[in-house]
């Protein structure tokens, strides 16, 4: 049974929002084409330094996807008493939030090397995922 919660979300110490829905998608640029565009985030350039925060199925229409700068620090507290919360870290086995639970969210030292293809680029891949151009 889905049950709406609240996350309050502040950027660098700085309020931002509560969010109210079922949740949050938290992606890197390599990301914003998996879960978070599913949540209606945008497509951002994967060389771009940058967060983006993606609400899932937000309770309140104003509530939309931002994008923020690399270097931010991103709170969230569970401010609902739900028991049903759970962190999912990248489709991965999910723990338990319980209400007043704080996850800190920044960007780490490690880096991860990815392979480029010289034969696509990433436009083309972009047109062949999402189906750009095709008639139906």
């Amino acid at each position: 049974l889905a049950r709406i919660f609240e996350l309050e979300t502040n950027i660098n110490k700085i309020p931002l929002t509560t969010f109210k829905g079922d949740g949050l998608v938290i992606s890197t640029p390599t990301g914003s084409t998996a879960y978070s565009l599913s949540c209606g985030g945008p497509i951002v350039y994967p060389t771009l330094d940058s967060i983006i925060i993606s609400p899932i199925c937000p309770h309140t229409l104003t509530n939309r996807p931002i994008v923020l700068p690399e270097n931010a620090s991103i709170e969230i507290v569970l401010k609902s008493k739900n028991n049903d919360v759970l962190l999912t870290l990248d489709g991965q086995e999910g723990f338990k939030l319980k209400y007043g639970d704080l996850v800190n969210i920044y960007k780490s030292l490690n880096y991860t090397v990815l392979i480029k293809s010289l034969f696509r680029n990433y436009f083309e891949v972009l047109r062949t995922k999402l189906m750009w151009g095709e008639r139906y």
